[in-house]
């Protein structure tokens, strides 16, 4: 019955998470239609969600998502190839739960996660 998620993540500054999903992930832009306060990014088969949060202090922001991919060593080179900065602990890894995964942080401290089953 459940077909699809589309997270919602909090955003300090619109323009700013604009220009780092679309400029540094290669996300588009989603629908047709500039709403204040809210951004909707796509890219493949998934959309993000972002809500205008002014006051987020995002020393405190534990703002998370888990994104599956299957090809994950392309994508990996593709944000370095973009000068993406990598999590400082979410390098490219293989993890003890059988996952191939690596970290981003957005500018809103966003934790972005991106996983391929091994």
């Amino acid at each position: 019955m459940l077909t699809e998620i589309n997270p919602k993540l909090p955003m300090r500054d619109k323009a700013a998470t604009k220009d780092y999903y679309v400029n540094k992930l290669g996300f588009q832009v989603f629908g047709n239609k500039d709403f204040d306060g809210y951004l909707m990014v796509s890219k493949d088969s998934i959309q993000i969600h972002f809500f205008e949060f002014k006051e987020l202090d995002s020393k405190e922001n534990y703002g998370q998502v888990y994104i599956r991919t299957n090809d994950i060593d392309k994508l990996y080179q593709t944000f370095l190839d973009n000068n993406t900065e990598i999590h400082p602990n979410g390098h490219l890894e293989i993890k003890p739960w059988g996952q191939k995964e690596f970290s981003l942080l957005d500018p809103d401290n966003n934790l972005l996660t991106f996983g391929q089953i091994i």
